[in-house]
């Protein structure tokens, strides 16, 4: 086993690769924690150079409703009218803070999507 940083997308290709072969090591065994490193090694060379931007608020807001179950009115239930969730919905109305407080809380989003500008 030989643990190295990954610095190259050669380095990447080389890790990725010994990752498959390695992938169903048991978890304690030597292979299972050069398994392990590997994945870290990875994730952080992919964290730093394929980074994955934050989804825009509204598209957060409609993708969790979807998932929740939700519609316009369920919206207008948090956000305080209908015509304010519908404005919301077609960007024509900015979140206010009240409303970002009120959405993390009830829709479970990240405070740090909301606050973006869109």
């Amino acid at each position: 086993m030989e643990i190295k940083p990954i610095k190259t997308e050669k380095d990447y290709n080389q890790a990725l690769e010994r990752l498959e072969i390695i992938f169903e090591a048991k978890k304690g065994s030597p292979e299972g924690d050069e398994l392990e490193v590997l994945g870290i090694l990875i994730n952080q060379y992919e964290n730093d150079h394929f980074p994955i931007g934050l989804p825009d608020p509204i598209e957060a807001i409609k993708f969790r409703m979807e998932q929740m179950g939700y519609n316009q009115t369920d919206l207008a239930n948090i956000v305080g009218l209908k015509s304010r969730a519908s404005e919301i919905l077609n960007k024509k109305r900015k979140l206010s803070l009240e409303m970002i407080r009120q959405l993390h809380e009830r829709l479970n989003i990240p405070t740090d999507v909301l606050i973006q500008t869109y």
